[in-house]
């Protein structure tokens, strides 16, 4: 198994800042990739970024790319997401999410095994 935990969250204007952090344990070396998600009230989860656990590209839904960046640090199995000039459609609770299978479409909701439980962020206008 594999726990994450999101944190980084909060109210922001905007055109303001924030960075999430998703903090792994637990059985960190089944782990192939990790991801960020989110969902709006009232819309379905979709998806925001990913990146390889242990190197590899990084991905990001069109709406944030340009803004948005993803990290990892091995070292503390944590990921991270920058979140830089941020909209008020940004606002959504967002999830991090870890993948154990490599060669899998890291866009997919159903291609992720580990999710945590989320951590919301708010734009205002």
């Amino acid at each position: 198994q594999v726990q994450l935990v999101e944190s980084g969250g909060g109210l922001v204007q905007a055109g303001g800042s924030l960075r999430l952090s998703c903090a792994a344990s637990g059985r960190t070396f089944s782990i192939y990739a990790m991801g960020w998600f989110r969902q709006a009230p009232g819309k379905e989860r979709e998806f925001v970024a990913a990146i390889g656990w242990r190197g590899g590209s990084a991905y990001y839904a069109d709406s944030v790319k340009g803004r948005f960046t993803i990290s990892r640090d091995n070292a503390k199995n944590t990921v991270y997401l920058q979140m830089n000039n941020l909209k008020p459609e940004d606002t959504a609770l967002y999830y991090c999410a870890a993948n154990r299978k490599y060669g899998t479409n890291l866009y997919l909701i159903s291609e992720y095994d580990y999710w945590g439980q989320g951590t919301q962020v708010t734009v205002s206008s």
